[in-house]
C-alpha cells in the first residue's frame, strides 16, 4: 500500500513520538509498503515550547521519505497540506494524535484529504484528554475525531476515553518495544561513559521533566531513611518542562544532593542506553498517565520497573514479576525500590522475555491494519 504517517520526524526532537512515528515507518516499508511521513515545518510557536529546542543536530534516519511541511498555527498551510495528500491518494494515513492543540490542524487536513473517496484515516490516539487540561481542548479533540474512520489506544484508560467521543471501530494494542536504541552494555562501561561510580546502586528517571510524571514523589521517597540507608543513588536524565529551580530546591530540603546525578540536557537518541545500562531499576513515579514509551525502553534494555497504578503502567508491568506496581506515593515508592534490592525479583529475566514478546512491531501494524479493515 501507499502510506501516508502524519505526526512529528526528524530533524525535530518530539520526544518518543518522533522516534515511534520513524520506527514505525520502517517496520512498514520491511512489509513491502509504500511510506511517506509528512512533519511539521513548524510544530509549535515557541512560547509554546517548554524546551530549550525542537530540533535534534542527529542525522537523519536512512531510507526514510520525511516531508517537513506542516505549520500547526496557519489555517492556509493546513489546507495546503491537505490537497497536496488528498491529490497523492495514499491508500491509508496514519495520524498521530497526541495534544489537543493539534486538533484544528490535523482535522482540517484530514477533512481535505477525505474528499478524494479513497484514502483510509486511523489515528494512533496517545492522549485523548490530555495530561495537562487547557481551554478549547475538548473542541478541537471532537473536530479531530469526527475526521478519522479508526482508532488505536495504546492503553485501556484512553480506549475508555474515546468511547466517550465517538462509536467509530477502535482496538486497544500497547505501545510496543522501542528496539532502535542499539543493545546495551555494561554497567561498567555505561558508568565510565557517564561519569559515574559502577559500585553504586542506581535507580533512574528517565525523560522530559514535567509535574505528572512525579519526579518530586520520586525526590520525596529518597529522603527515606530506609532508601539513605541503602545507598541507593537516583540519575535524573532528561529535559526539564518545568521549573528546574523547583526541583533543585527539594533536592537541597530534602538533604539528597549526594544521592542524585543529573543529567537534564536533551538525550540523544546514541546515549540512550548509558543510562538504562547503568541503572538497575527505572522508576515511574507518575501521578497521571494514559501509556509510556519509557515502559518500552525499559522492557528493550530488559530492565526491572517501579510504576505508579495510575493509567495504563500496570496493564503492562505485571506486579512482583517484572517489577512493582504502587500508588503514587513517596513511602509505597520507597518501599518498592528498598525491597528490590534486598529481595530481587525471582524470574525476572524470563518474565520479562516473555512480557517483551507480547509488543512486537508486527503485532501492533497487524492491530493498526485490522481495525481500519486493511488487513
Amino acid at each position: 500500500m501507499n502510506i501516508t504517517i502524519i505526526g512529528s520526524a526528524h530533524p525535530l526532537r518530539g520526544g518518543g513520538i518522533s522516534t515511534f512515528n520513524e520506527r514505525m515507518a520502517e517496520v512498514l516499508q520491511e512489509q513491502g509498503h509504500r511510506v511517506i511521513i509528512y512533519s511539521f515545518s513548524l510544530q509549535y510557536p515557541s512560547f509554546l515550547f517548554p524546551g530549550k529546542s525542537q530540533f535534534t543536530d542527529e542525522p537523519a534516519p536512512q531510507g526514510l521519505d520525511i516531508r517537513s511541511a506542516i505549520n500547526s498555527i496557519n489555517p492556509l498551510n493546513w489546507l495546503s497540506v491537505g490537497n497536496r495528500i488528498k491529490n497523492e491518494k495514499p491508500d491509508l494515513i496514519i495520524v498521530r494524535y497526541w495534544l489537543p492543540f493539534m486538533g484544528p490542524c490535523f482535522g482540517t487536513i484530514l477533512r481535505r484529504v477525505r474528499k478524494n473517496k479513497h484514502t483510509k484515516i486511523v489515528a494512533i490516539t496517545d492522549n485523548v484528554i490530555p495530561h495537562e487540561a487547557r481551554f478549547g481542548d475538548m473542541a478541537f479533540t471532537k473536530y479531530f475525531i469526527k475526521a478519522a474512520d479508526a482508532f488505536v489506544a495504546m492503553s485501556k484508560d484512553v480506549l475508555k476515553d474515546l468511547k466517550t467521543f465517538t462509536n467509530k471501530p477502535s482496538v486497544f494494542s500497547p505501545h510496543p518495544v522501542y528496539d532502535n536504541y542499539g543493545n546495551a552494555v555494561t554497567k561498567e562501561d555505561a558508568c565510565l561513559r557517564l561519569g559515574l561510580n559502577p559500585n553504586d546502586k542506581y535507580i533512574l528517571f528517565f525523560g522530559f521533566i514535567r509535574k505528572y510524571k512525579g519526579l518530586d514523589i520520586l525526590l520525596d521517597a529518597m529522603k527515606d531513611s530506609t532508601v539513605k540507608q541503602s545507598g541507593i543513588k537516583l540519575i535524573i536524565a532528561g529535559e526539564f518542562y518545568d521549573d528546574k529551580e523547583l526541583y533543585e530546591r527539594q533536592i537541597a530540603e530534602n538533604g539528597i544532593e549526594g544521592q542524585v546525578k543529573l543529567f537534564t540536557e536533551f538525550i540523544p537518541n546514541e546515549d540512550i542506553k548509558y543510562y538504562l545500562s547503568a541503572a538497575d531499576l527505572v522508576v515511574q513515579p507518575y501521578r497521571s498517565a494514559t501509556q509510556s514509551g519509557i515502559t518500552q525502553v525499559a522492557y528493550h534494555f530488559e530492565k526491572p520497573m517501579v510504576v505508579t497504578n495510575v493509567g495504563g503502567l500496570a496493564e503492562v508491568v505485571p506486579n512482583g514479576k517484572v517489577g512493582f506496581v504502587t500508588e503514587p506515593n513517596p513511602a509505597e515508592i520507597a518501599s518498592a525500590i528498598v525491597r528490590f534490592y534486598n529481595q530481587g525479583l525471582p524470574g525476572l529475566k524470563q518474565h520479562i522475555a516473555t512480557e517483551k514478546q507480547k509488543y512486537s512491531w508486527e503485532t501492533f501494524i497487524d492491530n493498526l491494519l485490522g481495525v481500519v479493515g486493511l488487513k
